[in-house]
């Protein structure tokens, strides 16, 4: 499976976006995930019920993944709860070759990983179904992911129930993207390191003009 190199801008939900600039945030500092006990976002009690997260066991050929939490508009989605299920399990045969390929790239590049699929609910209306991975390390490895699931239909109200399992037809992957590129967050309105300044003083036509570097 190929994955488009992205930057954070390929994310649309803001809420999203909000998640991934705290997880940028945490990898600047050494260029590298952060373990999972320091993310901490703000409002983060709000997408609770959006999240997902799950541990990587290392133990075998390919990574395992457990599912630990669950939201419950993802559980309406998938139709019934998932706590203490294997990823692949959970999902079912069907659904393994879509999903668990970018849940690998994740592990594997410990680089947060965008996907977008088209589904159909259970009257024929297309949804968007907005997929964000995050990776957490321990000891150099990612043992945790969170995944932030954002379902939008142009057409406005979609059935939410079973979406994930209500009909035949299989997702439309539409996006596939390793968020590898520009991996800083600058918070809006400050100027950075090494940044050149004018200063004019407006005072007459032989206005001096004072230039600043910021270091």
């Amino acid at each position: 499976m190929d994955f488009a190199s992205a930057a954070p801008s390929v994310v649309k939900s803001i809420r999203q976006r909000d998640l991934l600039n705290t997880w940028l945030r945490l990898y600047a500092r050494q260029q590298t995930a952060p373990a999972i006990w320091e993310y901490q976002p703000a409002r983060l009690e709000e997408e609770l019920s959006d999240l997902i997260y799950y541990t990587v066991d290392h133990s075998t050929a390919t990574p395992r993944l457990t599912i630990q939490s669950e939201g419950t508009r993802i559980s309406r989605a998938y139709g019934h709860t998932g706590k203490g299920v294997l990823l692949d399990d959970y999902i079912g045969p069907r659904l393994v070759p879509f999903v668990m390929p970018i849940y690998y790239e994740c592990v594997a590049r410990g680089l947060p990983v965008y996907s977008v699929a088209d589904v159909d609910d259970i009257y024929g209306r297309i949804v968007a179904y907005e997929r964000l991975l995050l990776p957490f390390q321990t000891d150099g490895k990612v043992c945790h992911i969170i995944a932030s699931l954002k379902t939008f239909c142009e057409d406005g109200g979609f059935e939410i129930k079973n979406l994930m399992r209500g009909n035949d037809a299989l997702p439309r992957l539409k996006v596939r993207a390793l968020i590898d590129r520009d991996l800083f967050h600058r918070t809006p309105g400050r100027i950075a390191a090494a940044d050149v300044v004018e200063f004019e003083e407006q005072s007459g036509p032989g206005a001096a003009t004072e230039i600043i570097e910021l270091n």
